[in-house]
């Protein structure tokens, strides 16, 4: 079952630091996967550009947003309590805790006043929070993820425009780029021409030229996929050229047909469609620039802060 979003988890997460001792925050996420009914598998979901599970990384900040409003306490690393302020909101047994309920508490209300105030161009009023589910990191997450699809729906549109002869040289520079060759564009070649015998492009796998990668790149329109005799002429082109390895590159996709005939062929073929090839290219810097530097992401050095002083 999917995670529950941060502020779903603020109550259950409350009633976990209910009782007595301090439990350390692996004993109450333990206690919370439990009563929400998650399995390890779900523990375990992570995001691409968030280092923590998704579970832990929203308990975390349940945790910490609930102690911005008094109603935990931070004992030491890892390690919280419930105070007074959070005894009392179990006892009026709320039906879930959320943000516009931790606004009625005065230090969270002036914690993020100061937090929205120092954001510039921004209204230091927050706006009503019942549409927040993103933690900060998921929401950073979540923005990148759209850029980036955006990006390569521009890049396959942009491939798709271009001369064919131009497709040929972006596959071969992309195979460079991931590592082919070497790294080096001298082991890469583009052949693509009258006569070429059904082979578009080459690159010598290592950097000693002992084995050869045959290329072929189909400029397709949207809707008109690659079909078996494509994949089939390809097989037969590289058996010609006395090799076994190939990639076969279209701006569409590939038939069912074909792709069965990929899995059977003794050949080895990689198939790369147009969603494959755009998020290839932006993932290799092939056609693409960085616009904005790295976003930074910092946090808080438990060890720094938890060391003795002399």
């Amino acid at each position: 079952m999917p995670v529950p979003d941060f502020q779903s988890l603020m109550l259950p997460a409350l009633k976990a630091f209910a009782g007595d001792g301090e439990p350390p925050l692996s004993e109450v996420r333990e206690r919370i996967a439990a009563a929400a009914g998650l399995s390890a598998e779900d523990v375990r979901e992570r995001l691409p550009s968030v280092r923590p599970s998704v579970f832990v990384n929203r308990v975390s900040w349940a945790v910490i947003y609930m102690e911005r409003a008094g109603l935990l306490e931070r004992v030491r690393r890892g390690v919280y309590r419930l105070m007074e302020e959070g005894e009392r909101l179990l006892s009026r047994a709320p039906p879930h805790i959320d943000m516009n309920l931790l606004g009625e508490y005065p230090d969270f209300a002036e914690w993020k006043q100061q937090a929205n105030a120092s954001l510039p161009g921004r209204a230091a009023t927050p706006k009503p929070n019942e549409e927040i589910s993103d933690t900060p990191e998921e929401a950073l997450d979540r923005a990148a993820q759209q850029l980036s699809s955006a990006l390569e729906a521009d890049v396959l549109h942009r491939v798709r425009d271009a001369a064919p002869a131009f497709l040929e040289r972006v596959v071969v520079d992309l195979l460079i780029a991931m590592g082919y060759g070497g790294g080096d564009a001298a082991m890469g070649r583009v052949k693509g021409r009258s006569g070429d015998g059904g082979i578009d492009g080459t690159i010598r796998e290592d950097a000693l030229g002992l084995d050869e990668v045959y290329v072929q790149a189909k400029k397709y329109a949207a809707g008109n996929a690659g079909g078996e005799g494509d994949l089939r002429n390809f097989a037969g082109a590289i058996d010609a050229a006395g090799t076994t390895k190939g990639v076969f590159v279209t701006t569409s996709g590939f038939t069912r047909a074909a792709k069965d005939y990929v899995e059977r062929s003794p050949k080895r073929i990689v198939r790369i469609d147009g969603e494959e090839l755009a998020r290839l290219m932006v993932l290799h810097g092939i056609g693409v620039r960085t616009r904005l530097p790295r976003c930074e992401v910092k946090r808080i050095d438990e060890d720094y802060f938890d060391q003795e002083m002399p």
